[in-house]
């Protein structure tokens, strides 16, 4: 990472230490956060789209255009409007799988309902081997975080001898999440070389994300993917980051207005996401 060294003035140092002392963040943290804002670039930041609680209470219309969310970042996942496929987002490109297992992708113009990306900077970078199970990875996946505190996101990119993704397909009657993934196409792929794309929520943020981890995944020919529910041999390098700014863009459609968004989502999103 590059380094920055200047001069400043006494009184903005003793602000500085004052705010550090108080928060207990890093020097470091502190000085790019100001600059980020200052220079209006996103900095550790997590941006999302509307809620998960919203998803399963089946408020699936679009809220922003695939142009719009792809200026917040160069890595995510999501859905698209109507749960018309999974969401991967790789070096800024927004692809779709879809429910029959094509992978295109995403016109500027389609409307996504939910989606969490950021501007990936990964600060650590590691080799997962030997991975048995989806469960290993998770777990291997943990090691990665210093907190339970704060959201991280993490590419693992490598070879996999045993995959089982999902797709949902475009919603027909009950437009629930739950209603969906029980009529999800999933998908096994063997002897794959791909990338997972991942993110970590705490669970104080389970009302409006995916507490955990919420794992997609893409081949490296992007000719397969989706959302991942089983993997097993996996050798993997695993870049990760911590992100502290957490950011949502709430729906001003009639639909998000009216939907009831008081009940806890954790038992459906857990059904719906395993």
């Amino acid at each position: 990472m590059p380094k920055l060294s200047c001069n400043i003035s006494a009184s903005l140092m003793a602000a500085l230490e004052g705010r550090q002392q108080k928060t207990g963040e890093t020097m470091d943290h502190l000085v790019m956060r100001a600059l980020a804002d200052t220079l209006q670039v996103d900095h550790a930041t997590l941006f999302q789209v509307s809620t998960s609680g919203a998803l399963i209470e089946g408020v699936i219309d679009g809220a922003v255009t695939v142009a719009e969310l792809s200026l917040h970042g160069n890595l995510g996942l999501g859905t698209f409007a109507d749960l018309d496929g999974e969401m991967v987002i790789l070096d800024g490109t927004v692809y779709r799988v879809r429910s029959d297992g094509e992978v295109s992708v995403a016109n500027q113009a389609d409307l996504v309902p939910f989606a969490v990306v950021t501007e990936f900077r990964p600060e650590s970078l590691s080799e997962l081997n030997e991975v048995t199970s989806y469960d290993d990875l998770l777990v291997r996946l943990d090691a990665q975080r210093n907190t339970n505190n704060q959201f991280f996101a993490v590419r693992l990119e490598g070879t996999v001898d045993y995959l089982k993704t999902r797709a949902v397909g475009k919603s027909a009657g009950d437009r629930s999440l739950v209603a969906a993934a029980e009529q999800q196409s999933e998908f096994e792929l063997h002897d794959v070389e791909g990338v997972f794309v991942g993110f970590w929520s705490p669970s104080y943020a389970k009302s409006v994300n995916i507490s955990g981890w919420h794992v997609h995944f893409l081949t490296a020919d992007r000719q397969a993917g989706g959302h991942v529910l089983a993997c097993q041999g996996a050798s993997l390098r695993a870049e990760a980051q911590h992100l502290s700014d957490f950011r949502i863009a709430i729906p001003e459609t009639a639909a998000f207005l009216s939907a009831d968004l008081t009940r806890d989502p954790s038992a459906a999103l857990e059904k719906a996401e395993r």
